[in-house]
């Protein structure tokens, strides 16, 4: 006996609300699958993109000290619809490194300052996208210097921060130049470009410490002393740079000691007042030209009109700083800003496992660096 319609009728929608059932379980369990959790702090793809970031960066800047990653503060993520790369905005905790922005370095190559240093530490809020590569979008950094009353509970005899404008500043900057010039083996004289930090410290009467940028100049070597103080600075793209620290022991003839029948001491007379040590770097367009010379092997291995290659050795240490493969093309300065500024106050981090572990602390557990 054949089923009425109204029953079969009724069946088929039973079947159909059944299929139904089981399609929307099936979607709503692949969609579940499809939705990978949220990256974190601890993660290594992040991390590699907050690396990255930073190394573009201090590519990108045009003065101060190259910034080292500390820690990963804070992220968010989004995923592309359309091309199917990625979306960083990250929270980064940087510290300063003792690599001027002159070197063009690669932060992972440099040592962060440490207690007896004036160490510098700060945020930076970075934006940036991941395709196949990491690009930097945007960058705002906010650094300050450690407070001196944390370095000395830590290290009561470690050098203080002076004033960049002392006169005591200037002359230790001059004097330490003056060495350089005079020891150096290179073609041309330097000159005096900016001092970027300075400190001092008794040790045997009060000593100064400073960390300036200096020039090459157009007078060579042979160039008179007297004409010296009028030398311009190189005004073109090979025109070398350097970073120096110099020292000087002020009024050092106060602290010889006197041997019994009236002599000094002559192991205390023959300590130089006066200390330096620079690095010279190659301008970048003069190794882009090399290169190029190299390759169309022409022979031209010297730049007769500015005497550019001179790699003569000498004292000092000549390092070439080959371009990164960050470096951004966009013209330096145009991403992002470096300010001084204190120390905000900061919500907790809204990622998983974020914050992520510190890299350094200098021992001052109490402040969050």
């Amino acid at each position: 006996m054949c089923p009425s319609k109204p029953c079969l009728e009724k069946q088929g929608l039973q079947r159909m609300s059944v299929f139904l059932l089981v399609l929307c379980l099936a979607l709503l369990q692949q969609g579940g699958r499809a939705r990978p959790n949220p990256p974190g702090c601890n993660s290594p793809e992040v991390v590699r993109v907050a690396e990255e970031a930073l190394e573009q960066i201090n590519q990108d800047r045009t003065d101060g000290y190259i910034l080292s990653l500390n820690r990963l503060y804070n992220l968010s993520h989004t995923q592309g619809k359309e091309t199917g790369g990625s979306f960083y905005k990250l929270t980064i905790d940087v510290m300063e490194t003792k690599c001027h922005i002159t070197s063009r370095k690669p932060w992972k190559q440099c040592e962060v300052r440490n207690i007896g240093d004036l160490p510098v530490y700060g945020e930076c809020e970075v934006s940036a996208s991941v395709d196949s590569q990491v690009k930097l979008q945007n960058y705002s950094c906010a650094l300050r210097e450690v407070p001196a009353t944390a370095v000395v509970q830590v290290c009561p005899d470690c050098p203080t921060a002076d004033n960049l404008n002392e006169p005591v500043v200037k002359e230790t900057a001059n004097l330490s130049l003056q060495r350089f010039n005079e020891e150096s083996r290179l073609a041309n004289y330097f000159t005096l470009e900016n001092i970027t930090r300075a400190s001092s410290q008794w040790v045997f009467g009060p000593s100064y410490f400073v960390e300036f940028t200096i020039v090459e100049t157009v007078c060579s070597r042979t160039t008179d002393a007297s004409e010296l103080s009028s030398c311009p600075p190189m005004d073109c793209q090979f025109a070398h740079r350097g970073f120096c620290l110099g020292s000087h022991v002020a009024h050092e003839d106060q602290f010889q000691i006197r041997l019994p029948d009236g002599k000094k001491d002559s192991s205390f007379h023959n300590r130089k007042a006066v200390d330096v040590k620079c690095e010279i770097y190659e301008p970048q367009a003069a190794a882009v030209e090399e290169q190029t010379h190299a390759k169309a092997d022409s022979g031209h291995t010297r730049h007769q009109h500015h005497n550019h290659m001179h790699l003569h050795p000498h004292e000092h240490m000549h390092s070439v700083t080959p371009s990164s493969a960050h470096t951004v093309s966009e013209p330096r300065g145009t991403l992002g800003t470096v300010v001084d500024r204190p120390a905000p106050h900061r919500s907790a981090p809204s990622a998983s496992s974020c914050p992520g572990q510190h890299r350094h602390n200098l021992g001052l557990d109490r402040l969050k660096l």
